[in-house]
């Protein structure tokens, strides 16, 4: 296993997994280097250069969350703290690799008990009017990717967060998404505090909605030349008491959100979604074991419980950094899929979907199971902004799609790779009504002004098997009758 490095960008993504990853910093030179700040396009307040300074400086509480700018400002060709080369950092993380001393690492237990629970909401400023609405219009819409952060500078951010945030300009306000879900990764290479304006803040300052994330490996990671612990940016960031804005802001707007730890239940109209932390590790994921417990077991069971409890008929995704099924660049997590696997059968409860990032690229699977017929969609969005990673090894021809990646048997699952992008940056936009739950991808290389998906999947959600989605009507047959009668005039 080799540490997760950043490739370069789209156009010249033909390195191997082993060079995926350039630039890498010094920690001991981030601290002066970060104190330089670059002339920057926006216009706002420098953000903390530091941890310490981070960490030193108070958060602004507010009484109600805030989102995107009040005005759009122009993208930012610079990052405003510089990130130098992380290689010491990464031959000491090698080296220990090698000697197998790397181990998953404890984290802060969530608040709210053995399922934390948040809702859309209660991220609103509890908005009961825009539920309502959503509600009213019988779907909801979101955005999930992963891998967003980026060392090389502000350029495939932007391609990805400019594209998303094209998605809110819809004729019909049913289409416009409600939020977004980052799926780990968001801060690279350590999830230090002194990139989250750079990283986060800065490419989703025109995001008008809340943003909420899973933890993924480098926003836990440590580095060893670091005296830090690990999350505690992340945890500041993401998963604040109140709504406040941060140090790391720079002073930008957006409000920290209030997630309750790591690991919860997001609730919102017509879904739940399970977050969990699959840890530091490059691969693979663990969300339990010796070290590090098995709350999030109990958290999963608490979850699915009550779903079979109260009947929930909503769609149900869990959602996590590290894949369970990847066909390249990072290999599956069989144990972490094993023990969430474990917990669904003795629940007689699946999930619906399963989102995850890690690896740089996009893929689709469908995992069809024996004991039932049914089927699950395992979605890999990690080309949210950070370097492209090819599935084929170089030199070897392209992977075809779609071919069967686990062969059905009496023990096992069939699972098919049904289709990929490892040569765009892209996202997940989801589409969740009463009856089912469509998941979009889309590249960030297609423009503003494109508005169809690059693959899709739909589910019935009764009946838990792949299905053709039941489109909207956004009005375009009324205004053909209109324009019929006037003609017959």
């Amino acid at each position: 296993m080799s540490a997760k490095r950043e490739s370069k960008p789209k156009a010249k993504a033909k390195e191997s997994t082993a060079k995926a990853e350039g630039k890498r910093k010094s920690p001991s030179k981030a601290a002066a280097s970060g104190k330089k700040a670059t002339a920057h396009a926006s216009g706002s307040n420098p953000p903390a250069s530091t941890t310490t300074a981070a960490t030193t400086l108070h958060p602004r509480v507010l009484d109600q969350p805030v989102f995107a700018q009040p005005q759009p400002t122009a993208d930012p060709t610079v990052f405003r703290v510089p990130h130098p080369s992380d290689d010491a950092a990464y031959k000491e993380i090698d080296k220990l690799n090698a000697e197998h001393k790397l181990f998953p690492l404890p984290f802060p237990a969530p608040r709210g008990g053995v399922e934390p629970q948040l809702t859309l909401a209660e991220v609103m400023g509890d908005n009961a009017t825009a539920i309502d609405r959503i509600t009213a219009a019988g779907q909801l819409v979101f955005h999930a990717l992963g891998d967003c952060g980026s060392t090389k500078g502000p350029a495939t951010q932007n391609e990805v967060a400019d594209k998303l945030t094209a998605d809110f300009n819809e004729a019909n306000a049913s289409e416009v998404p409600q939020f977004a879900l980052l799926l780990g990764d968001v801060v690279y290479s350590f999830g230090e505090g002194q990139y989250y304006y750079d990283q986060f803040y800065e490419p989703y300052r025109d995001y008008p909605a809340p943003i909420l994330a899973c933890a993924g490996n480098h926003d836990g990671m440590v580095s060893p030349e670091a005296h830090a612990a690990s999350l505690t940016a992340f945890l500041r960031n993401f998963c604040a008491e109140t709504f406040a804005v941060t140090p790391e802001a720079g002073g930008l707007s957006r409000t920290a959100q209030i997630q309750p730890g790591v690991f919860f239940t997001f609730e919102a109209p017509f879904v739940r979604v399970l977050a969990i932390y699959s840890n530091t590790l490059e691969d693979p994921g663990v969300i339990s074991n010796p070290t590090i417990g098995s709350t999030q077991l109990d958290f999963l069971d608490a979850a699915l419980k009550r779903v079979k409890a109260e009947k929930f008929t909503g769609a149900l995704l869990i959602a996590d950094h590290h894949p369970p099924y990847s066909a390249g660049g990072h290999g599956s997590s069989v144990d972490m899929l094993a023990q969430i696997d474990k917990v669904c059968e003795a629940n007689g409860v699946w999930p619906h979907a399963f989102l995850s990032g890690h690896a740089h690229n996009y893929q689709r699977f469908t995992r069809t199971r024996t004991a039932d017929g049914t089927q699950i969609p395992y979605l890999v969005c990690g080309n949210g902004g950070h370097g492209l990673v090819k599935l084929a090894a170089q030199g070897a021809p392209a992977i075809r799609a779609p071919q069967i990646m686990q062969a059905a048997s009496a023990t096992t699952d069939q699972v098919v790779l049904e289709n990929y992008d490892d040569t765009n940056y892209g996202y997940l936009r989801i589409v969740v009504t009463a009856t089912q739950l469509r998941i979009e991808y889309h590249s960030a290389s297609d423009g503003l002004n494109t508005k169809a998906p690059n693959d899709y999947v739909t589910i019935n959600l009764a009946e838990r098997k792949v299905a053709h989605f039941v489109a909207s009507d956004l009005g375009h047959p009324m205004a053909a009758r209109a324009v019929r009668a006037l003609m017959r005039r």
